[in-house]
């Protein structure tokens, strides 16, 4: 499996509430309905919560403020991935979304990798 992973920091001309709307209900969609073509697996959003408990988790690490999200993509072999670029239409699609998320996202304050999971343990099995 190949992921890709999408720390997301909001536009700052939004309200974090704008923000998450958007997010949810305008990109989320729009990413859903490019998934068969992009070979994509799976969409997640994890939106941060605004909770104590994030100072509690920050302050003994010393950290950075948290990002307002995650976005985790999967496909099933980074040639999948490879494939779907290649092609004038998959640099369309990707293109598109990139234009999207310049709309709620603060892109130069984000950070975008992809990544390789290692499950340390798993309760369900």
């Amino acid at each position: 499996m190949l992921k890709f992973v999408y720390c997301v920091r909001r536009h700052p001309s939004l309200s974090p509430e704008e923000f998450r709307r958007y997010w949810l209900e305008e990109h989320g969609p729009l990413v859903r309905s490019f998934a068969k073509k992009l070979r994509a697996r799976r969409y997640v959003q994890s939106h941060t919560i605004d909770s104590d408990l994030n100072l509690h988790a920050q302050k003994p690490r010393g950290t950075k403020a948290p990002y307002d999200g995650l976005t985790e993509i999967w496909w099933d072999k980074p040639e999948d991935l490879v494939e779907v670029l290649s092609t004038p239409e998959g640099q369309r699609l990707n293109s598109l979304l990139t234009r999207d998320e310049a709309r709620f996202c603060d892109l130069p304050n984000c950070c975008v990798f992809f990544s390789e999971e290692h499950t340390i343990f798993d309760e369900d099995t």
